[in-house]
């Protein structure tokens, strides 16, 4: 069967037995007040999407330097943590996944007991990642590395159910589209405050380095400078943890706020969920549909780029533009150039199209990311081009969630008895993003130790200047421009796209209309 021929058949098979809506101007109105969300609801919507960005801004920016200058973990053992507990992250998504599908409805929805349940084990093994224990290397290793697993796992139980949700806040695909651009606000603006609580508090007690023009060969200054870097080491564990309670609080606040401001709706395909599909079918269910293994692919390559520049711009910023004082700031104006340019992606998208929307905005960047290793040790160039990397940010964070929900779609017309699915797509999107952190995360670290990185130290060798710069300038360049090669084979134009929100708009009004039909009949009988 051609492309698109299932969608006219279903189309036409359908559309006869539907009543002509444009018709009857009530029965639209009111299909569309019983569809409209309020302006509260998507603003409680969006707050649930902060606890995934504030925690995963705080570990993506600050675990690498963690591990490697607080905790002092040889970076061997901290790449072995941060691959296998993203690669660890990655596996629990579809299996969550999984396990939402199968899950019942309850008085509370199908989604919101995860994230309810999910929480405060979430906060507690998130604040026991941030401590140091006295032991040594091998045990280290097994505490954070256990730590990260459990948390990570954790968090998915919140997050996928989370994102899975967007199906389920309203069948229309314009309140889907606007409750997402406000989600994308909060969750860049909640980056923005994730890395000011981690880096406000944790740059206050920062240890000084090693090396610079210390004089160490008499013993008393070798004991005194010895002693004053282990007091200053213990304020920046303290920091930390101090960070991580903040952090943990705002998580559990943004949860409860979700809960008692979202109402979860069943929707028709409630009644029609097919069996539950096993690991194998699932795999192939998603892999199997062209159009989201092409949006995966493109976004995987464009979100790897930007993971990459997220995990070494700290140690960037500190050894190779000399800003040690200054990187928490750098970091804060993009994001807060990212949480003001998401309204102007959005409206851009709607206008344009978000095909267009992907190639302008995410091309931004590379610019940029150019200029960046140019410059030598300039602030005031850094400020500007932070602000300017920012509005691409943006992009790269709302385009992927706009249009996830409209391959969900495209699948429900190519397969119109196929339901039940949505926390299988989100979830390995989820699964195969994360897998790719990993492995960047893992990747970037082993890079530096084979450069010879030295913990804490002033000055880094050259080598490593080289490799944070093809980490946070040519790597992710080449991944931008691979990803949106592929994506220029992705299908769905905004044609496609409008003729599917309408060929689902209308089954709802005619399943609707049955079943107001049928209570009447039963009334009157």
């Amino acid at each position: 069967m051609a492309r698109g021929e299932g969608a006219e058949q279903f189309s036409a098979t359908l559309l006869p037995h539907v009543k002509p809506v444009s018709q009857d101007g009530i029965k639209i109105a009111k299909h569309q007040r019983s569809n409209h969300l309020s302006l509260c609801s998507k603003l409680c919507y969006a707050v649930g999407g902060a606890p995934y960005q504030i925690t995963g801004s705080a570990l993506g920016f600050f675990l690498q330097i963690y591990l490697l200058d607080v905790a002092q973990l040889e970076p061997f053992y901290a790449s072995i943590i941060l691959f296998v507990g993203r690669a660890w992250d990655a596996v629990t998504d579809p299996t969550v996944g999984f396990l939402v599908s199968r899950s019942r409805w309850t008085r509370f929805g199908r989604m919101m007991p995860w994230i309810l349940i999910s929480t405060p084990l979430a906060v507690l093994s998130y604040i026991l990642i941030w401590v140091v224990p006295s032991v040594d290397q091998l045990s280290k290793l097994m505490w954070y590395l256990i730590f990260y697993c459990v948390f990570q796992s954790l968090q998915t139980c919140f997050h996928v159910p989370y994102s899975a949700l967007t199906m389920f806040i309203s069948p229309e695909q314009k309140e889907r589209d606007s409750a997402t651009a406000f989600r994308m606000t909060i969750e860049v603006l909640s980056i923005v405050v994730g890395t000011a609580i981690q880096g406000l508090i944790v740059g206050n007690a920062i240890p000084p380095c090693v090396g610079g023009n210390l004089n160490l060969t008499n013993g008393l200054n070798a004991t005194i400078f010895n002693s004053s870097q282990e007091s200053s080491l213990d304020k920046t564990k303290q920091a930390y943890l101090i960070a991580s309670g903040v952090i943990s609080g705002v998580y559990v606040l943004c949860a409860i706020v979700l809960f008692l401001g979202v109402r979860e709706q069943e929707g028709h395909e409630h009644v029609k969920v097919n069996r539950p599909l096993s690991f194998c079918e699932g795999l192939h269910l998603v892999l199997g549909y062209k159009p989201y293994v092409k949006l995966v692919m493109g976004f995987l390559f464009t979100s790897l780029a930007f993971m990459l520049l997220e995990g070494n711009f700290n140690l960037f910023c500190i050894y190779v533009l000399g800003f040690r004082d200054h990187f928490a700031n750098i970091l804060m104006v993009i994001m807060l150039s990212g949480t003001l340019s998401i309204p102007f992606w959005h409206w851009f998208l709607t206008r344009f199209g978000k095909k267009t929307a992907v190639y302008f905005g995410i091309t931004w960047a590379v610019p940029f990311l150019i200029l960046i290793v140019l410059i030598t040790s300039n602030l005031v160039a850094s400020y500007l081009i932070a602000i300017a990397a920012g509005i691409s940010v943006a992009a790269a964070f709302l385009l992927p969630w706009s249009m996830l929900p409209d391959v969900v779609d495209d699948f429900k017309v190519q397969n119109p008895d196929s339901h039940g699915h949505e926390a299988i797509f989100y979830s390995f999107y989820v699964f195969f993003t994360k897998f790719a952190s990993g492995v960047s995360l893992g990747i970037s670290t082993l890079s530096l130790e084979f450069a010879g990185y030295v913990s804490n130290a002033c000055v880094q060798p050259d080598k490593v200047h080289l490799t944070l710069k093809i980490l946070v300038s040519l790597a992710p360049v080449v991944l931008i421009g691979l990803g949106l090669l592929i994506f220029k084979t992705y299908p769905i134009s905004e044609e496609r796209r409008q003729g599917n929100r309408k060929i689902l708009q209308n089954l709802r009004y005619s399943e609707q209309d049955s079943e107001s039909e049928s209570t009447e009949n039963g009334s009157s009988v």
